[in-house]
């Protein structure tokens, strides 16, 4: 039993901010608590490196455009980044792993299970789309919206959350150039979403504009050292411009 005199059973306290103005005391949700827990444990003991780089999305957004012009819906972009994270995870499957417990031994997943952020209200949830080598595009696309409203309404089991192989986080939505998400350990890498920008391009006749996407690779530098992280990011972009729907 722990001596009540000790340190360790009586904490100091916190600074007094009311000391200084008013104040609000909001208790964290359990979901919250209990991200924020692995999140530190993530970020202290794994060496966080991040790579930074852009994709053009321009091929993506005609295939988009074309689809609602025909009178559906515009497909989700997160299918088509889950879609290109699939083909580069399969050119360097190093990046498809995770380190056993004595961090001695790499284990290389035969399956792709991607997972992507989703904020809820009181937390943040990450659901998975399970064997994504597997569906089409459509089918991805179909499973994320599903999965998003699923997580957004009634709340997601564990089953849903679990056996991911590598996680995708995008602010695209909110803005952002570029930011550093922490790994989902015990994965080995996260993809960091910005928000594409129209940007112009030196052509034969002119100029011409492009629709590219700033994103993000955080890696485990104890498995992932930059040159691998490099050709990653760069097999991503190269997917996501030569993705058809199947």
């Amino acid at each position: 039993m722990n001596d009540p005199s000790s340190p360790a059973a009586n904490p100091a306290p916190g600074p007094d901010f009311a000391a200084f103005g008013p104040v609000e005391v909001r208790p964290l949700t359990r979901m919250q608590t209990l991200v924020a827990a692995a999140m530190q444990k993530s970020w202290t003991s794994v060496p966080h490196v991040s790579h930074f780089e852009e994709a053009d999305l321009t091929a993506v957004e005609i295939l988009r455009a074309g689809q609602a012009q025909q009178g559906g819906p515009k497909m989700s972009l997160l299918g088509f980044f889950i879609k290109a994270a699939v083909a580069a995870l399969k050119q360097f499957p190093q990046v498809n792993a995770s380190l056993d417990a004595g961090g001695k031994a790499l284990v290389v997943k035969q399956y792709y299970h991607i997972g992507f952020a989703v904020d809820v209200p009181g937390g943040l949830l990450v659901p998975v789309v399970r064997d994504a080598d597997k569906k089409t595009l459509a089918d991805v696309a179909r499973e994320v919206i599903d999965l998003a409203l699923l997580a957004r309404t009634k709340g997601l089991p564990m089953a849903k959350m679990s056996g991911g192989t590598f996680t995708i986080s995008s602010l695209g939505s909110i803005g952002g150039l570029g930011f550093t998400p922490i790994i989902n350990a015990p994965e080995l890498a996260i993809l960091g979403i910005g928000r594409a920008y129209r940007k112009p391009f030196e052509a034969p006749h002119g100029i011409a504009w492009k629709t590219m996407l700033p994103f993000s690779l955080s890696y485990d530098h104890r498995a992932i050292n930059g040159s691998l992280a490099g050709n990653f990011c760069a097999a991503f972009a190269s997917a996501l411009g030569n993705l058809d729907q199947t």
